[in-house]
């Protein structure tokens, strides 16, 4: 059998499709050998194309064609040829109709992408590219179509069956099967159709628009789990009314489903209108679910359905692009948890997630820009970093220009894009325009890879009462691309600084690099004075003043100075708050400065991190101790830090509070140890949580009774 090699796919290649497909009527019929597939495609000319061949070239894979035609007429086997991933018909007009039957089998589709059956289940999963594995096709995510569905299949194994849009119409068959008809009003690419069809239980409510349209919502499961929806169920109403709240984007259809299916493969899977999600990701009860369990359910309903527009309505040009629709989905998604639950817990997790798993991955050598330049298999690029830096970069858009001006491009962005096909080059343009801005340099965090590093040093004048921050910008090589910033000169043991041109001019002869260029980059900080209150930040330039506790620097050179006025006494800084930016900060603060900030700073993030450096660097100390036969003892720095902060329970979040709180795991100490100790990592850390504990017991007791409820507990 022949065997294709894999061929490297490059962005700069991209050209649109030289036709479109209009509108797509599909009838299945689900069968226990060999399933049906009729196809009746609509095509036309795409006036964005400059190519103008009369040869069509379909997509399809694992299939057995029947029957073709082309506008009624019947094609003979001279007339088109098929190989294992194409069905090519050489001589077709501007405006034609294609008609196709195929026949596919399901049950022994062990790649589970398109069309396959899992136990006793048809269903489908057509992102990236199995939508060519169902029918022949244009399957690439620029080729929007309208689409019906048919589905016939036996009632008895099959009283179920669903597809994208609104139910139309139903019927038996003369044969005792029973058929439906789907059709989803709103153009889509292939990825998103979707197909169901089993034995299943659904439980039913409806939601009522903002506009007043009342919408059926269902959750379809298998008999046994028909008691564990209603928490989705809850969640899915909080999303579809905060989407309208916080970014004006209504639902479009009258039904919207959720099918949760214990063998799906792909954890969720937004296809218009037919959410499609593995059991795990639905299911939960008082019971038997944690309240992570409670809370990642209502992330990722909540992320699934904001694909609706972000991503659905407004979908990728190309697979680039994917970041496109998942940075900006789980942007979306951290903002609804964000609202609904903790902000400051919410922050801290996914910052803490994107450090400990995309930071090694942006050092690895599958390093790769959240928009790629080229792939051999799309799959391998659903990533860490197309996904959770994705959404960093979107995150960096929101602190630039603030909430309502964010708020002003997305909705240009919506408004500008809807039903097409489009780039990440497009959202940032309608921030800008929406806006006035010019985020040229910013869009460096597209297409350079690698986690960017921050050297940060202060000094406070005290005869002109000023404190200097000097911050100096670096990226490391990654795969393909030649960093900037600082080296270290083993010749003299300082750094020095080198430029662009300079690693470029000494890397040509070699090798072609992509030589990255200093990112745009927001650093939020706040500067507390001695007694923890926040001082006033006002630039000496004037170029910036603000009188809360936070100011945003916009940093765009390698190395840049700013002078802060009106600062009588040496301030600690509280550098990259809210992680307002995916980088590596490097500062050199004292351990009295991390119990100071872990005390009293404003910013709920840096409390926590202020908190968790100082635990890593006594934990540290301690474990040398043990292992030179010394006695532990307990910093006095920490015991106060942890009093204060237990102190001030009386009106704060008790989740942020348990999660400052709360000492490095052992695996993450042993992260900073040549030899992993594990006697001493868990010894210190034993005595370091009992021996706070028994000192502070009066602090934990009191904070216990603040908290504690009277009655049973729920998840609200």
């Amino acid at each position: 059998m022949k065997t294709q090699s894999p061929q490297t796919i490059y962005l700069k290649d991209y050209r649109p499709p030289q036709f479109l497909i209009e509108t797509v009527d599909l009838h299945i019929d689900l069968a226990e050998e060999w399933t049906s597939v009729k196809a009746q495609l609509n095509f036309c000319r795409n006036p964005a194309s400059n190519e103008n061949s009369k040869t069509l070239v379909l997509n399809g894979q694992k299939m057995e064609l029947l029957a073709v035609s082309l506008d009624t007429v019947e094609l003979t086997q001279d007339q088109y040829q098929v190989d294992e991933s194409h069905l090519t018909i050489t001589d077709v007009p501007d405006n034609f109709v294609l008609s196709t039957e195929v026949r596919i089998q399901p049950q022994n589709n062990t790649e589970l992408e398109g069309l396959y059956k899992s136990s006793k289940l048809f269903c489908t999963q057509c992102e990236s590219e199995g939508f060519r594995k169902i029918t022949y096709f244009l399957d690439r995510p620029d080729v929007m179509s309208l689409y019906s569905t048919t589905i016939s299949a036996d009632p008895q194994l099959y009283p179920v069956m669903l597809s994208n849009g609104n139910l139309r119409d139903s019927g038996k068959l003369t044969d005792g099967r029973h058929w439906v008809k789907w059709e989803d009003p709103f153009p889509k690419p292939a990825y998103l159709f979707a197909l169901v069809a089993g034995d299943l239980l659904h439980i039913e409510d409806s939601f009522r628009t903002s506009s007043g349209r009342k919408v059926k919502l269902q959750i379809y499961v298998e008999a046994e789990n028909i008691e564990f929806c209603d928490h989705a169920m809850h969640s899915l109403k909080e999303s579809m009314r905060w989407d309208e709240e916080r970014f004006g984007r209504e639902y479009d259809l009258d039904l919207f489903m959720i099918v949760a299916v214990n063998d799906f493969n792909m954890g969720a899977m937004e296809n218009k209108g037919l959410n499609i999600f593995n059991s795990k990701l639905i299911l939960a009860s008082q019971e038997t679910a944690t309240d992570t369990d409670f809370y990642n359910i209502q992330g990722v309903v909540g992320h699934e359905y904001f694909h609706n527009w972000s991503g659905n309505r407004v979908t990728c040009r190309d697979w680039f692009q994917l970041s496109l629709k998942e940075g900006f989905t789980v942007f979306r998604d951290q903002e609804f948890s964000s609202d609904l639950n903790s902000r400051a817990v919410q922050r801290i997790a996914d910052a803490d997630r994107l450090r400990v798993h995309q930071f090694p991955e942006d050092a690895g050598p599958m390093s790769h820009p959240i928009r790629p330049d080229s792939y051999m298999e799309i799959n391998n690029f659903y990533t860490l970093t197309v996904y959770e830096k994705g959404a960093e970069v979107v995150r960096m858009i929101f602190t630039l220009l603030g909430r309502d001006n964010f708020r002003k491009g997305t909705d240009l962005y919506f408004e500008r894009h809807d039903g097409q096909a489009v780039t990440c080059d497009n959202f940032v343009a309608a921030m800008e325009d929406a806006n006035g801005v010019d985020l040229q340099q910013f869009r460096h965090w597209y297409s350079q890879s690698g986690t960017p590093e921050l050297h940060i040093s202060g000094s406070h004048d005290p005869l002109s009462k000023t404190y200097s921050l000097t911050v100096q910008q670096s990226c490391p090589d990654t795969a393909g691309q030649k960093g900037f910033g600082t080296e270290f000169s083993l010749d003299d043991g300082h750094e020095k600084e080198t430029t662009p041109v300079e690693i470029q001019k000494s890397t040509q002869s070699a090798h072609h690099y992509f030589q990255k260029q200093p990112f745009h980059i927001p650093l939020a900080l706040g500067l507390l004075a001695e007694d923890g209150e926040a001082l006033p930040l006002k630039l000496t330039d004037g170029t910036a003043e603000n009188f809360s506790d936070t100011i945003i620097l916009e940093l765009r050179k390698q190395t840049e100075s700013f002078v802060f006025e009106d600062v009588s006494s040496a301030p600690v800084p509280s550098l990259l708050r809210g992680f307002s930016a995916p980088v590596k900060l490097h500062f050199n603060y004292s351990n009295a400065d991390l119990a100071f900030l872990l005390a009293n700073d404003t910013d709920e993030f840096n409390r926590w991190e202020a908190g968790q450096q100082l635990m890593i660097r006594i934990s540290l100390e301690q474990i040398l101790r043990f292992q030179n036969n010394e006695p532990f003892n307990l910093s006095p720095e920490l015991e106060n830090a942890f009093r204060s902060l237990l102190n001030q329970t009386a009106e704060g979040d008790s989740a942020l509070l348990a999660l400052t709180l709360s000492f490095p795991n052992e695996p993450y100490l042993g992260e900073f140890l040549d030899i992993i100790d594990v006697e001493a990592i868990h010894e210190t850390r034993k005595f370091l949580r009992t021996e706070l504990a028994q000192k502070l017991q009066p602090e934990f007791e009191k904070t216990y009774l603040e908290f504690q409820q009277e009655g049973t507990f729920k998840i609200d």
